[in-house]
């Protein structure tokens, strides 16, 4: 499934914050350089939903803070774990 996310790098810490414009916000304890900050998505994201990194793929957005995401898992876990958006 596909879902689209604003990510806020540079926060404090790594956690899921509400929505922003109707999607999923994710606040990234990364800098925004050399693709940290989508790295560090991934991780969070693949840890967040107990599946590999490997299933979930970045892809589109890798410079804008609004990302497409593409997740190898069933929709419904994914929206009830991150809320209406995608």
């Amino acid at each position: 499934m596909k879902l689209s996310i604003y990510v806020q790098p540079g926060a404090k810490k790594t956690e899921l914050q509400g929505l922003h414009d109707g999607r999923p916000k994710v606040r990234i304890n990364a800098p925004p350089v050399d693709g940290a900050a989508n790295e560090e998505l991934v991780r969070f994201v693949s840890k967040l939903l107990k599946i590999s990194k490997s299933s979930v793929n970045l892809i589109s957005g890798h410079t804008s803070r609004l990302k497409t995401l593409e997740i190898d898992m069933d929709e419904q876990t994914v929206l009830r774990i991150f809320g209406s958006g995608g």
